[in-house]
């Protein structure tokens, strides 16, 4: 069908005429198009379908391996020459402290040591020719002790020194800030021309692999994930009905935030399951039940789902017209299986359309079953 509409134009025609005459034509120009496109609107009956029961938890990827390396030395950081990003090698050199006071004490330790080894030396020489005397009777046999208590003086002074210089060459090396292991620097603290002082982070670094997800379990759930019969972690690039990963050990933290009241979990990964994640990447980790513990529950197309604000709905099919009702939602199983938990019932035909089953004029097809 189609129309046109030819009116005179003239200077005294009114501008709003016409606008009120293109109003008056357009509704009866798309009438017809709404109401072929708005029916035969595909719909199901919603029957109970067994589903395995299943909760989903945020949860954060840890590295197993993450340290802060700080500084164990004073002094002013005169080099840092890796960044944010850069693989390290276990030893390999992250930040070098000014040593030259360390330098300095090293240098006096040694030159007690050499003090005592001089001293020792004339004990030692001492001890002979006081043996000599003393056996040809020109000495006591205190003097004899004498020497002797001497030689183990001057032994002890010579192993306080040693001492002395190498906890000053310790004391040095901690100017020298190394890699603990091999892996990547997370985060950098300080940089070149800072004070360091014992205690103060320099930098952040963390093993790659392997890799780990902590989960905040509330205390209403921490039954169900103790008791799961599998646990599967998953990540936004998953596509829909993908079974995820699953950990290869899991254990919890035997404490509980007082202020939160939930207890974490951690669930370490394969170092193959490892090589999909990053530390701080955020995962849904979802605990599936036993068969024991299956039910009954009613399951919609994901599509079939409206959300207008804070509404949430499903249209129904009532006396051959569609109605919107609001529903509440449970657990989602996928694409296709959104579990409804108030505001329908078995044997209801809802639309699996529901931008066209909003139209006034919407009839709805034949229904197809939903669940078993």
């Amino acid at each position: 069908m189609s129309m046109y509409v030819e009116f005179a134009w003239s200077g005294k025609t009114p501008i709003r005429w016409a606008m009120r005459l293109l109003l008056a034509v357009t509704p009866a120009l798309l009438v017809p198009a709404f109401g072929q496109s708005a029916s035969a609107i595909p719909t199901v009956v919603v029957k109970q379908q067994v589903t395995e029961l299943a909760i989903e938890l945020d949860g954060v990827i840890q590295a197993v391996k993450q340290s802060t390396v700080a500084a164990q030395a004073a002094g002013r950081i005169v080099a840092m020459p890796l960044r944010v990003g850069d693989k390290v090698r276990a030893g390999q050199l992250l930040a070098t402290i000014d040593d030259r006071e360390a330098a300095a004490g090293l240098q006096r330790s040694q030159a007690q040591i050499n003090q005592a080894e001089a001293e020792l030396q004339n004990a030692k020489t001492n001890l002979e020719r006081t043996r000599d005397l003393q056996e040809k009777g020109f000495v006591s046999k205190s003097a004899l002790d004498t020497a002797q208590t001497q030689l183990k003086g001057a032994t002890a002074m010579r192993d306080q020194a040693a001492a002395v210089a190498l906890q000053s060459g310790i004391s040095q090396g901690y100017t020298r800030v190394s890699a603990p292991y091999d892996g990547w620097i997370l985060q950098t603290h300080s940089e070149a021309g800072d004070l360091a002082l014992p205690g103060k982070p320099l930098v952040t670094v963390y093993a790659p692999l392997p890799l780990r997800v902590s989960v905040q379990v509330p205390a209403s759930r921490a039954r169900a994930v103790k008791e799961a019969a599998q646990t599967q972690v998953r990540w936004d690039a998953l596509q829909a009905g993908s079974q995820g990963v699953s950990p290869v050990a899991r254990h919890s933290v035997p404490s509980a935030d007082p202020v939160s009241q939930t207890v974490e979990w951690r669930f370490d990964l394969s170092n193959a399951d490892s090589a999909n994640f990053l530390p701080g990447q955020q995962v849904r980790v979802r605990f599936l039940q036993g068969p024991q513990l299956s039910g009954a529950k009613l399951i919609v197309p994901a599509g079939a789902i409206v959300r207008r604000g804070e509404l949430t709905g499903v249209y129904v099919q009532l006396n051959g017209a569609f109605s919107l009702r609001a529903v509440r939602l449970g657990a989602n199983y996928g694409a296709d299986a959104v579990e409804v938990l108030a505001g329908i019932q078995a044997g209801d035909q809802i639309a699996t359309d529901p931008i066209r089953a909003g139209f006034s004029k919407a009839t709805a097809a034949p229904a197809t079953a939903k669940g078993n």
